[in-house]
């Protein structure tokens, strides 16, 4: 049986998530539903990162086991059967114990919003038309970098005992009408990029103090703002060097 790593990109604007849920649409249901097609076979996928309803992916990863080859004809077949907001990039032959999720070492995300109303950014961008102070926003990323306890930036309903993650990037920059928050650590909790980005643009927006800012990161008390999923990419996913073959 060997062992394969599968790479592809979405919008997830119309599916409940990238994990299989009963009377959902998801990623993973619409990719094992074209894997079947091909392979006459049941595959199961175990993905890299599981993204939320809404939420989209430049890069993500599923590992599944199939006894045969498979080769780029593979991928070509693949992208003729999804539907048209998901794409099969690449197939890798991975070594029995290679494993999509726990191999991972660290994964980017990107969230976007718009201030000037454009029909164009509608279903991948956050519309926030509000005056926000971009020093602050530029010192609160700096901040975050900074720390490790994330326990109030995860929902109440995750299932971790850990909420310590390094964060290596936490930037905000700009491109054209686009307001864009950066971030990358070696883990991430179930809706934290969300919750870190909300509660930046609400201390940008003078909502809420810097003292009560960084004590969200020392008390056991949970953030209270979140944006919506509309504009949050998954933009990549790394693996040690050399992983894939």
């Amino acid at each position: 049986m060997a062992r394969y790593f599968i790479e592809v990109s979405y919008q997830g604007t119309r599916y409940s998530g990238f994990q299989v849920q009963q009377n959902a649409n998801t990623i993973q249901a619409e990719v094992e539903k074209a894997l079947y097609t091909i392979l006459r076979v049941t595959v199961r996928l175990t993905g890299s990162s599981r993204t939320d309803a809404g939420v989209h992916a430049q890069q993500n990863f599923f590992h599944f086991n199939f006894e045969g080859a498979l080769t780029n004809q593979t991928v070509y077949k693949l992208n003729a059967l999804l539907p048209p907001d998901i794409a099969a990039k690449n197939i890798f032959l991975m070594p029995n114990d290679a494993h999509s999720r726990f191999a991972a070492t660290s994964r980017e995300y990107l969230y976007y919003i718009y201030r000037k109303k454009n029909p164009f950014f509608r279903e991948t961008a956050f519309y926030y038309p509000y005056q926000l102070n971009i020093e602050v926003l530029h010192k609160s990323a700096s901040v975050i970098k900074e720390q490790t306890n994330f326990f109030a930036f995860a929902k109440t309903n995750t299932q971790v005992s850990n909420f310590n993650c390094v964060i290596s990037v936490s930037e905000w920059t700009e491109e054209g009408d686009l307001l864009i928050y950066k971030v990358a650590a070696n883990r991430f909790l179930r809706g934290m990029v969300r919750l870190l980005t909300a509660t930046q643009l609400k201390l940008a927006r003078g909502g809420i103090t810097e003292v009560k800012f960084l004590k969200l990161f020392h008390e056991e008390n949970k953030c209270s703002f979140s944006v919506p999923p509309t504009g949050l990419f998954l933009k990549a996913v790394q693996y040690p060097e050399a992983y894939f073959p």
